[in-house]
Order: structure tokens, then sequence, then C-alpha cells
């Protein structure tokens, strides 16, 4: 009968033992698998904040690399671009909230394709107002004419939209303002809300040159229309007043 205890005590042990053993192998798991989930949540997060303000090409390349060093201020020659609605504040004051929210909803579905179709990327979105930038984060060729065909492609696409919104008695415009020069970049924000942006007067340039744009126009500056006078056919515009710049 001794025997028989020492035995079964024996055994006892052992499965105790690797009962235990068990138990910290699962504990282990369970750490490392909520560690993995918590890394890919914030890879996630970080993915879904670069693709709000980059076209998916880059944000997926910048991911790719895990070099976010691209995104540190630093400054560029760019192309910027600025476009909105002519008459979209009246349209709202008399329009109902969902027509609004219905009309800036295909209104950027339409724009932001073709940002990204055009390697742009998106600075930020304020109601109707887009702004875009080319040659940054990474660097393209020949970033005005991209600027341009954008410019041109957007124009012919919003005159769609233009049209069956004028059934609904919407009556709306289409403007865009093109400059480029050299830019300061880099992410502006804190750890709850941060954007890449862009700021320096070829910025401000763009965006006053949008203002004045007509429905259907596209006014760019003198300098970025030398780099492409070869390749477009333009006109001089006189008699602009842009505030806040001296010329």
């Amino acid at each position: 009968l001794i025997g028989t205890f020492a035995n079964q005590n024996a055994i006892l042990k052992q499965l105790n033992a690797r009962t235990q053993a068990q138990a910290t192998e699962l504990t282990e798991l369970n750490r490392t698998l909520e560690n993995r989930v918590n890394d890919q949540v914030a890879e996630l997060d970080r993915i879904g904040q670069l693709k709000r303000f980059l076209s998916p090409e880059v944000a997926d390349l910048i991911v790719e690399k895990g070099d976010n060093s691209l995104l540190e201020s630093h400054r560029r020659y760019v192309a910027a671009v600025f476009c909105d609605l002519r008459a979209f504040t009246a349209f709202s004051e008399r329009a109902e909230p969902e027509e609004v929210i219905d009309v800036l909803q295909e209104y950027h579905r339409v724009l932001g394709g073709l940002v990204s179709a055009h390697g742009g990327t998106i600075d930020h979105r304020a109601g109707d107002g887009l702004m875009v930038i080319f040659n940054d984060p990474l660097p393209c060729d020949e970033p005005v004419r991209r600027a341009i065909e954008m410019a041109f492609a957007m124009r012919d696409a919003v005159s769609v939209l233009l049209q069956d919104w004028a059934k609904n008695c919407h009556q709306l415009g289409f403007g865009i303002g093109v400059e480029a020069g050299y830019a300061t970049l880099g992410i502006v924000g804190d750890a709850t809300r941060s954007d890449y942006t862009a700021t320096g007067n070829v910025i401000n340039l763009a965006s006053r040159l949008c203002d004045q744009a007509q429905d259907g126009e596209i006014l760019i500056s003198q300098r970025a229309y030398l780099d492409l006078e070869h390749q477009v056919e333009g006109r001089e515009v006189t008699g602009l007043k842009l505030d806040g710049l001296s010329r």
C-alpha cells in the first residue's frame, strides 16, 4: 500500500507540475498575443492616419519602409493646387443639410479619386475646399505638369456633377488655383490629432488664385506657367486683387 500511495503521489506531483507549466505557457501566449494585437491596432491606426492626407500608394510605401522621416519638417519645391465650389455658401444656406452633405460627399469622392490617380497629396479638406500638393512627401517628375493635368481632369469631372446638381436647382460653379515654388512641409498637431501640411507664399498664392477663379477657370501663376508654356495654352489675366499679397 505504501508503494502504491508513493506512486500516486509522484503522479500527482507530475500532473501538478505539468499543469503549472501549461498555465505559465498560456499566460505567456496571452501576453504575446495581446502585444501583437496592440501592435496591429497601432499599425492600422497609423496607416489610417497616413491615408487621410496621402495617396494610398504613398501611405503604403511609407508603412512598408517603416520610415517616418519623410514626414519630418523640411523645405521642398512643390506644385500647390487649391479648388472649391463657387456659390457654395449661398447654396448651403438655402439647401437642406442632407442635400449639402450629399453634394459634398459626391464632390470629395470624385476629387479624391483624381488626386490619387495623379499621385497628389491631399493637404486638407475644408467644406468644399481642397488643397493638393505635388512632389512631396515623395518626389515626382514634373510636379507642375501633374498638377495641371489633375486640374483639367477635376474641371471635366466636376462639370458633370454641376450638370446633375443643376437638375435639382443647385446652382454651383468650380474654380482652381495653381502655384509652384518652395514651401515648408511637415506634421502639425498633437498626440490626439495631427495633419501633414505645407506653408509658405506658394500656398498663399495658390489659395488666392483659387478665390479669384471664375466657374470653369484654372488660374495659374506666371512662375508655374513658365514650367509649362510649351505644353499648354494660357491667356494673361490682369486686374486681380489678391488679399494679403503685394504683387
